[in-house]
């Protein structure tokens, strides 16, 4: 590489005095990780104290403090501007990473953006590390087209997330390429950052080796997005759409993107209008925006029928056996966990 492997650790953190000890003392262990950057965001708990008792005294651990909560966006956005280590990776505030990840992410070539598989556990199977299986790298490219049709949902199968991926940047084509996170999105973030990334011509680079746990934790801050956070994300894929230089092939997967958030929003603005002033109402609603009523009735038919038990979705579950984001041909299987893919 034309670099140092020199790599700033971003943590944004609120309200995670629980999980920031192990989020930290995963970073430290890892030679490459020159800086490790908390902000703590707004939290109402312990959560900078807690970072600073599982400081390993190394000097690399920088603590900023926000009296109110911006986001992740805005965190991440502060971080990068106040680190200097030629590369940055993400993590987030109750997930780890697995020992010995960038070490193997930086002996691949060519890249902007280099990511690896995540092993996805539950909350309640997390606390020892996990007996993760061993893949083969299989680097590969990641397109454009691919990264969004990636992130969306199709029924009867587990929902979209390869937008959950943690890349390593480097800062160098951050700067060159003027890439910040969008501050308003509290939902996405990592998708619109992403998509802009690759749509400006950044290298992102796939190896299906595991070195992200997350752990999927029903409370968590991603699941507890509002109406109007799913507005402010299809409203992104049109500022992507409006801006960026786009092939007609990935103008037509941010297109679809964009009708697969906006479906989800119609359907969730209508149920809250009947849920404050009632069915009257919401129909009005339903009546006066006519774009609005085939993802407001699809939505509410595919619920019932789910709720009668016809539906043949997958739920999103987490068990004591892991699973992981990427499909992947195993090198070694962990003695007792069978190899989920998951995509």
């Amino acid at each position: 590489m034309s670099f140092a492997p020199e790599i700033c650790v971003i943590i944004a953190a609120k309200d995670a005095s629980a999980t920031i000890g192990r989020a930290l003392r995963s970073a430290l262990r890892e030679a490459e990780v020159t800086e490790v950057f908390v902000v703590d965001d707004g939290s109402a708990d312990a959560t900078a104290e807690a970072a600073h008792a599982a400081d390993d005294g190394t000097g690399r651990l920088r603590i900023a403090r926000l009296e109110a909560n911006r986001g992740p966006a805005f965190a991440r956005n502060c971080a990068i501007a106040h680190s200097d280590a030629p590369l940055v990776a993400i993590l987030d505030a109750d997930d780890f990473f697995l020992p010995g990840r960038f070490a193997r992410l930086l002996n691949q070539q060519d890249w902007d953006l280099i990511a690896d598989n995540i092993v996805f556990l539950d909350a309640d199977h997390a606390a020892a590390e996990p007996d993760v299986a061993e893949f083969d790298a299989a680097p590969r490219s990641l397109q454009l087209v691919d990264f969004v049709d990636g992130n969306i949902s199709k029924r009867g199968a587990p929902r979209g997330e390869i937008g959950f991926l943690k890349p390593v940047i480097r800062r160098d084509f951050l700067e060159h390429a003027g890439l910040r996170y969008r501050e308003d999105l509290r939902l996405g973030e990592d998708y619109e950052f992403y998509v802009r990334a690759l749509a400006r011509g950044g290298r992102y680079r796939l190896v299906h080796g595991c070195g992200y746990g997350a752990v999927v934790r029903p409370d968590s801050l991603s699941g507890r997005h509002r109406t109007d956070d799913l507005k402010r994300l299809y409203e992104a894929d049109r500022t992507i759409l409006e801006t960026e230089r786009l092939s007609a092939e990935e103008k037509a997967a941010i297109s679809r993107h964009e009708r697969h958030v906006r479906a989800r929003y119609e359907l969730r603005n209508f149920l809250d209008i009947k849920a404050k002033s009632g069915l009257a109402r919401a129909g009005l609603h339903g009546l006066a925006n006519p774009g609005a009523l085939p993802a407001i009735v699809s939505g509410i038919a595919l619920d019932k029928y789910d709720a009668f038990g016809a539906g043949h979705a997958q739920p999103d579950v987490v068990s004591a056996s892991p699973r992981y984001l990427l499909p992947a041909a195993p090198a070694r299987k962990a003695a007792t966990d069978p190899v989920r893919p998951h995509i």
